[in-house]
């Protein structure tokens, strides 16, 4: 094999793995209280959101912590509602009524901060680390 061959063969396995990350499906736990409002918004923002950009590739589950409060715990919930997106990685939680639709887009890697309103506040918190 010549240089030229490792290098176009190494770019095709690289574009490979991209184009698996973008079709990988979704999987994200939405933590909320009760039936509050700010619980109930969230859950209608996330599936709208999900149902938009996401049809057909997510998985997503709903606890309640009032229920499961053990949950909490051992998934580091600290406050509700709270969006955990496991995969595909990098792994994210979002804190809020999810109602800042870019920032989430941003957040989930479903679109690029390029554009966006970076001083936009609101709706998503992410924690460092």
């Amino acid at each position: 094999m010549t240089p030229g061959d490792l290098q176009r063969e190494a770019r095709e396995h690289f574009e490979r793995a991209v184009a698996a990350l973008h079709s990988e499906p979704y999987g994200l736990t939405l933590f909320v209280s009760g039936a509050s409002d700010s619980s109930a918004n969230a859950i209608v923002n996330v599936r709208g959101i999900c149902d938009a950009h996401l049809k057909g590739r997510y998985h997503l589950d709903i606890i309640d912590l009032n229920q499961e409060p053990m949950l909490a715990s051992e998934h580091n919930v600290l406050a509700t509602p709270t969006l955990i997106k496991d995969r595909p990685l990098p792994s994210r939680m979002l804190v809020g009524d999810m109602s800042d639709h870019p920032r989430i887009l941003i957040a989930l890697d479903l679109r690029s901060p390029a554009g966006a309103d970076a001083s936009a506040a609101g709706g998503v918190r992410q924690p460092i680390g």
